[in-house]
């Protein structure tokens, strides 16, 4: 569903596809990703950690060396704090395993998601200084920490900062010029902060403490290692394979693939997957949830001590502890799922007080039915065009989770917020063309702490505001009717006819795939649907027997929500979609978009199509 484009790039296909040895389907896709020229070309499909750009080139980099090193040389006492989250915990492994490596005292703490929120906090830079610390390095955050670094200053202590996330700034008016806030630390190494040159901004937390590990000289074999936790972070904290940062994860996989990391080991196997056939999305949707899971429901420190574990018997109940987390964290998601959906698609009073909802004691001291809009009026109605959702029982760290979520039912900006020690708190996520960082800015008044980026935002705030929150960012947004409407981006109409095995193993070339580099999306109109099976322990699986215009077979396979697809051929075919499921032969026309794969059973090799969106 949704509004349908097929991309019309323009290159000379077949000049690519000679200077390159591949296909001009291929070349094409390639084009379609914004990779032109030669040079670009090369390293997108054969680029190496030779093409990956030189620290020195981040601004601050050469003083953050000069600090850390000192500290090193003055054997001072030096704390990594990251961030709870997966680029906070591989990027602490990382700054930790260097630093010990070049003979540093160091040490590393990680903020509790709920007694301390994000980042730094003053309890950390007062806990550090009881401990004798001296230097506080951070990573993937302290951008926005100016007031802690002040207190950390004032305490005796250096600060070098190292962070991926956006400077914080202040506007003379709205619109108007910006200026940025750096904060008073040693040295900054961020990307994204003013006067920066790197090539390439769009790198995680991660991958800046890499870069500072590699600016310091550690080891070759121990930076080799170190790649797989900043490639793990690359795809788990969603940043774009483009660039260095597909090179990075590229790369990482290869080494993860065959890894000696003994948590990694354990994590792979606990969740049943076959190493040598890992790929970014294991990462992206079974493991780095895993890593995720301890900072959202327990302590990150049990993610970061499983990177950090060297003991293979020892890793194995950590990873399994982590497993059972995630799968936790994935029950009580699917339950703030509903409770948000039920909000958004609101019932009358009448038809709550039938489901015999719990009482509430009322102001005057009588008892009555709980109605949904003693807490319902605070959030948002799906017509709304930013959703703002307040589930005061839900747990604060599954917030942004949600919002996701709901974001991709209704394609609408959400905000979910969640009772918090003061006020409430949650996360935001965004769609294409809402700054959800440039819209929150202009509400910052009522704001007690927020951040983040176009697509995703933090922010925490008193309760009492949350209905002027939820009036000016619905006034303030210019969003019209067609931006709801999902855009399904095509790269090329190619027949069914045209795949070949070959063709599949030449796709692969373009891995890894994620944001930024998604998997090729290819269309062809009215294939016929001959037969079909619905199948899985959930009934979400849809298998089907069909044809192309010039009576060739092919195996069609849908996954995820076969309801709403069965309804669709109902609705518009009837008794013929009645005859599908029902053995056949039906021949009900659909069009699709599909990726190709090919499926080995029993040591049968298959190639089948599986329907990415169908209309």
């Amino acid at each position: 569903m949704g509004n349908w484009f097929v991309a019309a790039k323009r290159a000379d296909f077949d000049k690519i596809a000679q200077d390159f040895g591949i296909s001009p389907v291929l070349a094409r896709l390639i084009r379609n990703r914004d990779v032109c020229g030669e040079e670009e070309i090369r390293k997108y499909l054969h680029g190496t950690l030779e093409d990956l750009y030189e620290p020195k080139l981040l601004k601050g980099m050469d003083r953050a060396v000069s600090v850390i090193r000192d500290a090193i040389a003055e054997n001072k006492r030096i704390r990594v704090i990251g961030d709870y989250d997966i680029d906070g915990v591989c990027a602490t492994c990382i700054l930790v395993r260097s630093f010990r490596s070049l003979g540093a005292d160091a040490d590393m703490a990680i903020p509790h998601r709920i007694k301390d929120g994000y980042g730094l906090n003053d309890h950390l830079i007062e806990q550090a200084a009881d401990d004798g610390v001296e230097l506080i390095v951070t990573c993937d955050n302290g951008i926005a920490a100016a007031p802690q670094i002040e207190l950390a200053n004032g305490l005796g202590m250096q600060v070098v900062v190292t962070d991926h996330h956006e400077v914080p700034f202040t506007e003379d008016m709205p619109g108007g010029e910006k200026t940025y806030h750096l904060p008073p630390a040693e040295a900054v190494v961020d990307p994204k902060q003013p006067g920066e040159t790197y090539p390439f901004p769009g790198i995680c937390g991660a991958v800046v403490a890499y870069k500072l590990a590699q600016a310091l000289g550690t080891d070759g074999a121990l930076l080799d290692a170190l790649l797989e936790p900043a490639a793990f972070a690359t795809v788990g904290d969603v940043m774009e394979l483009k660039d260095e940062n597909r090179i990075i994860v590229r790369e990482g996989l290869k080494r993860i693939r065959r890894t000696s990391h003994p948590g990694l080991r354990a994590l792979i196997e606990v969740n049943k997957l076959e190493r040598e056939k890992l790929d970014a999305y294991h990462i992206g949707f079974i493991l780095g949830p895993c890593i995720n899971a301890s900072g959202r429901l327990e302590s990150a420190a049990l993610s970061l001590n499983l990177w950090l574990e060297e003991d293979y018997k020892k890793a194995v109940p950590m990873a399994a502890e982590l497993k059972n987390l995630n799968d936790s964290r994935k029950e009580m998601t699917e339950a703030g799922v509903k409770q948000a959906v039920k909000l958004l698609e609101r019932e009358t009073a009448e038809e709550e007080r039938e489901r015999n909802l719990p009482e509430r004691e009322t102001a005057d001291g009588k008892r009555g039915v709980k109605l949904p809009d003693e807490e319902a009026q605070l959030s948002s109605d799906q017509k709304d065009k930013v959703l703002i959702v307040y589930l005061p029982d839900c747990h604060e760290s599954l917030a942004g989770i949600i919002a996701g979520r709901i974001r991709e039912r209704y394609h609408k900006p959400t905000i979910v917020l969640t009772d918090a020690e003061e006020g409430v708190k949650g996360s935001g996520r965004s769609i294409e063309g809402y700054d959800m960082f440039t819209e929150l800015s202009a509400c910052k008044d009522l704001f007690d702490k927020f951040g983040g980026h176009k697509m995703a935002a933090g922010l925490s705030l008193p309760k009492e505001r949350l209905g002027e929150l939820r009036r000016r960012l619905n006034e303030n947004c210019s969003l019209a009717e067609e931006d709801f409407v999902p855009k399904v981006h095509i790269d090329i109409a190619l027949p069914l006819s045209y795949v070949s095995e070959d063709f599949i193993e030449e796709l692969e070339r373009l891995a890894p795939f994620g944001t930024g580099n998604q998997k090729p999306v290819f269309a062809q109109k009215d294939v016929r649907l001959c037969s079909g099976r619905i199948f899985g322990k959930n009934r979400n699986v849809a298998k089907f027997d069909a044809q192309d215009k010039e009576g060739r077979h092919f195996t069609l396979v849908y996954f995820g929500d076969v309801e709403g697809l069965e309804t669709f051929l109902f609705d518009k075919y009837g008794a013929d979609a009645g005859r599908l499921f029902s053995g056949g032969p039906a021949g009900v026309p659909l069009t699709i978009t599909y990726y190709p794969s090919v499926n080995e059973f029993r040591g049968k090799r298959e190639v089948e199509f599986v329907i990415t969106n169908y209309c």
